[in-house]
């Protein structure tokens, strides 16, 4: 019983501003009714204030699934800037049949432990293509780290998987001077970084980049798209795993 009664309260409330905004005006409420309301509500609440975490967890769900909406929405409206941009590069096979698109900076720390999920999704997977989407959120270090690396895509793409392990996975934190370190390791010049740096700065793609974050509601690293759903955080390699096996068996990251 006491289940049912907390329920209903807890849908009475919920429903309360809309059953009292279809009230026509001759029988609006008057004052003293409105307070008897506001007084019974008040004593319900103290009395049982937990439905209060039922109120916060329905609102919870109501902004995740608008939010999953919208950002299946703008996946459908933006496939070929997430999925095939000239600015990206891929790792892995390159017609897999599932995609992973990660949106990552080079000082995320979340995204240095997402590294290894990644490596371990494409050894253990060689049907999907992992889609690495610049986007230097964590200050002008990460800005710059990102500009040697779209530079050393530009250059060197078949060595571009080593760049970015090594940048990403690397102490400390990424800079221009680190980033150029790593690409003249891997044979590039620093003068033909900076040439490239000159000729084909990767401004547009950063603005790409945010304006693609923030139709998906991506507000931080790392981030996801697999199929049309928007995937937020460094959920893991068993979590993104799940996913993939969902596309290939309904069509959808989440059946």
């Amino acid at each position: 019983m006491a289940f049912t009664i907390k329920t209903l309260a807890t849908t009475a409330l919920m429903a309360m501003p809309f059953a009292l905004a279809s009230i026509a005006p001759a029988y609006a409420l008057d004052d003293k009714q409105k307070e008897e309301i506001g007084a019974f509500i008040k004593e319900y609440l103290i009395a049982n204030p937990e439905i209060m975490l039922d109120v916060q967890d329905a609102l919870k769900k109501k902004q995740e699934e608008a939010q999953a909406k919208m950002a299946e929405q703008a996946v459908t409206e933006n496939k070929a800037a997430i999925f095939t941009s000239a600015d990206d590069i891929s790792l892995g096979n390159p017609n897999g049949d599932v995609t992973i698109v990660e949106f990552f900076d080079y000082n995320c720390g979340y995204c240095k432990h997402a590294l290894a999920d990644m490596d371990t999704i494409l050894a253990k997977d060689t049907n999907v293509r992992f889609v690495l989407k610049e986007f230097p959120i964590l200050g002008p270090d990460s800005l710059a780290a990102h500009k040697v690396s779209a530079a050393f895509r530009h250059i060197a793409p078949e060595k571009y998987g080593e760049f970015h392990r090594a940048l990403l996975g690397g102490e400390g934190r990424a800079n221009e001077e680190k980033a150029i370190e790593v690409a003249t390791s891997l044979g590039v010049s620093e003068d033909a970084l900076r040439k490239m740096m000159a000729d084909k700065p990767n401004d547009e793609a950063v603005k790409q980049a945010y304006k693609l974050a923030t139709a998906l509601g991506v507000s931080g690293t790392p981030s996801y798209v697999v199929g049309s759903e928007a995937v937020y955080g460094a959920i893991g390699a068993d979590a993104l795993e799940a996913k993939i096996s969902n596309v290939r068996s309904c069509g959808k990251a989440t059946c």
